[in-house]
Order: structure tokens, then C-alpha cells, then sequence
């Protein structure tokens, strides 16, 4: 067994504990697992932004230590996931507002549905970004890349050089599998906040295929070719 197959299953471990104990909470103390458990700014909140913030590094370090040996695509895809999933890690503890105790400024005071200096609780129309865009829009694309993608990755070789030109990680089966448990467990919880967990989850299983995808090749060092 292997470095990463064992961080794998620790992970893996970790990641079904807290699921379970917040179904557990959920069912038998929906005031304690919202208030307390999945409260905000609490400790799943910040793990997810941790396992965000760590996608991000990774993907810097790949950009920074592989920038001689891959062509430009590459890098262009390398250094958007560095971006998005920095975007992800700031929007989830709202830019580290509370922290520092920094006031909203009037419009996100006026705009924001929770008063936050960020994007996804912004309201347009009586309508949170949030459940449009990073709830409906992401349900499709976590479908496509999950499950869709690994099957075209396989079967398609236009697919998959698109994949590896970008340096888009393709999941494995069992990240598809861990990540579909999870929202089954997740949408068992009765609980208001129970989508905390959902993006704890998210967070975990991603910096997994970020860190073992089934292209890890696209990691190997491999002296560029031209690009023209």
C-alpha cells in the first residue's frame, strides 16, 4: 500500500465520520448540529476552506515547479485552479471579514443576504447568487465532471487530450462513488446547515483527485514540446 492510498483511506475515514455524526446530530439535536457543529465560521466551515485553500497551493506548486517542462495550455489551466480554488477558500470565511473585524461596505450591507463582504450570498432580484449559481449551476457541473467526464476521458481521445492539454484532473471511481454517498447521507440530515457538511465533503474529495487524479501524469515532469 502505497503513500497516497493510505492518506486515501484516512481521509476517506475522516470524511465519514463527520458525515455520520452530523446525520447523528441532525436527527437527535438540529439546534446543536446548526448552532454549534455547522455553525459559521466553526470548525467544518474552516476545513473546508483549508482543503479549498490547500487545492490552490497545490495546483501552485504544480504551476511553479513543472512551468519548464509544460506547454502553454497547461499552464493556463494549472494557474485558473489556482485562482478559482483561492476564490473558493476567500468566499467560504467571507475574505477573513469576521476575523479581522471588518465592516461590510454599504452595498454588500444592502446586497449581501447575510450582511458579508462576498459574492455567493450576494441577492439579485430577491434571488441569492448562491442557490443559482453555486447550488443549481454546480449541481450540473459536479455531475458532468464526476461522472460524465471520467466515462468520455476513456473513450474519447479528443477528450482526453483536451483534459490533459488544460491539466484537468479526472476522477477516479472511487471519488465519484465517495462523493455520491456523501450527498445521499448529506440530503438525510434534516437540519438547516446540513450543506456545510455537503461542502466540507466537497472540499475533502477534491483536493483527493487534485492530489491523486486518474491523469497523474499531468504532474510528471516532462520536457515541453514546442507550441506552435
Amino acid at each position: 500500500m502505497n503513500l497516497l492510498t493510505k492518506f486515501e483511506k484516512i481521509a476517506y475515514t475522516i470524511l465519514l465520520l463527520i458525515i455520520l455524526f452530523g446525520l447523528y446530530l441532525g436527527i437527535t439535536d438540529e439546534t446543536y448540529f446548526n448552532t454549534k457543529f455547522a455553525q459559521e465560521d466553526g470548525t467544518v466551515e474552516w476545513a473546508t476552506a483549508i482543503m479549498l485553500f490547500g487545492i490552490s497551493m497545490l495546483s501552485l506548486y504544480h504551476l511553479i515547479s513543472l512551468w519548464n517542462y509544460k506547454k502553454s495550455l497547461w499552464r493556463i489551466g494549472t494557474f485558473a485552479f489556482v485562482v478559482l480554488f483561492l476564490f473558493g477558500a476567500g468566499e467560504e470565511i467571507s475574505w477573513g471579514q469576521r476575523i479581522f473585524e471588518v465592516e461590510s461596505s454599504e452595498f454588500f450591507l444592502q446586497n449581501n443576504a447575510q450582511g458579508e463582504t462576498n459574492l455567493h450570498n450576494l441577492v439579485v432580484g430577491e434571488k441569492k447568487i448562491n442557490k443559482l449559481i453555486f447550488s443549481q449551476l454546480l449541481f450540473v457541473v459536479m455531475f458532468l465532471y464526476l461522472i460524465v467526464s471520467p466515462i468520455l476521458y476513456r473513450k474519447q481521445t479528443w477528450f482526453k487530450n483536451l483534459a490533459d492539454n488544460f491539466a484537468v484532473p479526472i476522477v477516479k471511481w472511487h471519488h465519484t462513488i465517495a462523493f455520491l454517498l456523501a450527498t445521499v447521507f448529506v440530503a438525510l440530515n434534516p437540519a438547516d446547515r446540513t450543506w456545510e457538511v455537503y461542502e466540507f465533503a466537497f472540499g475533502l474529495i477534491f483536493f483527493l483527485i487534485f492530489l491523486g487524479p486518474l491523469n497523474q501524469w499531468i504532474f510528471k515532469k516532462k520536457k515541453k514540446e514546442s507550441d506552435e
